[in-house]
């Protein structure tokens, strides 16, 4: 998995003409991310900080999951703001601890799980079986290499969920299948997280995970290259720094939902909008 993604991540660099050599010599950064809302906004904010108060040029490269970690360990990529840690991310980590490094939590308070409309009258995961016809059959997930996939399909072995299949697609099938069953009142599961544009959009709730498949609470981490803190400390010192909470990172993720958003200017306007915050990330 982790050298098709890099051949697809490494791909994409080529096509758009630099190298981590050529990134070096002209003083660029690049972060890579998978395209989550809450990657988006962590990622397209870290690249305005960079750019607008450092005088970095920063390219963002949008790639899954594997590919990500791996453009990280081999130096492809100087770092990325959307680790899912200790549980989503856990192989990744563990295959490359050593090789990358982990600069600790930008936000607390993540969660992963099963994620139904508030009017679903069941509460627990173990209770989906016997309602699976009202699922229509399946769990609604996003891109297949994002860890949240991966441990629902341990879910589905766990709860022993045979009358309910995963169906792979992408954070943009997974909101539309909320939309649409939510406007018919039907039910509906989902591979859901938060921080997330949907929890204050929708009245949701997290169906419960009595054997903790999903894990606990979780933090959302930077992880860079090695030998960043040496080539590049000041873009280092800046994404040690970079912290903020899950009310700050919505206030960016409702602006790209916006009718024709562009998230680099949702970042300017919160950065614009954060001056403090900003200059407790730049050390002044």
């Amino acid at each position: 998995m982790f050298k098709k993604g890099l051949f697809v991540f490494s791909m994409l660099a080529l096509l758009m003409g630099f190298s981590p050599a050529k990134a070096e010599a002209q003083g660029n950064v690049t972060l890579t991310y998978v395209e989550w809302d809450c990657a988006v906004a962590s990622t397209y904010v870290a690249q305005a900080v960079l750019q607008e108060e450092l005088g970095y040029n920063v390219e963002v490269l949008p790639v899954g999951a594997a590919a990500m970690w791996q453009a990280i360990s081999t130096g492809d990529a100087d770092g990325m703001v959307t680790a899912w840690l200790p549980v989503t991310h856990a192989s990744y980590y563990e295959q490359l601890e050593g090789q990358v490094e982990n600069l600790g939590p930008l936000a607390h308070g993540a969660k992963i799980g099963l994620v139904v409309p508030e009017y679903v009258t069941i509460e627990s995961i173990d209770e989906m079986n016997d309602h699976a016809d009202k699922f229509r059959g399946r769990i609604v997930g996003i891109d297949p290499g994002a860890g949240i996939m991966r441990l629902t399909e341990d879910v589905i072995e766990e709860y022993e969920l045979t009358n309910i299949e995963l169906v792979e697609g992408s954070g943009a099938t997974m909101a539309a299948a909320l939309l649409d069953a939510i406007q018919n009142e039907e039910w509906v599961a989902v591979t859901g997280w938060s921080p997330h544009w949907k929890f204050g959009r929708w009245n949701l709730k997290y169906l419960e995970d009595p054997k903790n498949v999903y894990g606990d609470e979780e933090y959302i981490a930077t992880i860079v290259r090695q030998g960043l803190k040496d080539d590049m400390p000041e873009v280092y010192n800046f994404l040690d720094n970079f912290y903020w909470t899950q009310e700050q990172m919505a206030t960016v993720m409702v602006m790209n939902q916006e009718r024709g958003a562009d998230p680099y200017e949702s970042a300017k306007t919160f950065i614009n909008d954060n001056p403090e915050l900003v200059n407790e990330w730049l050390g002044r």
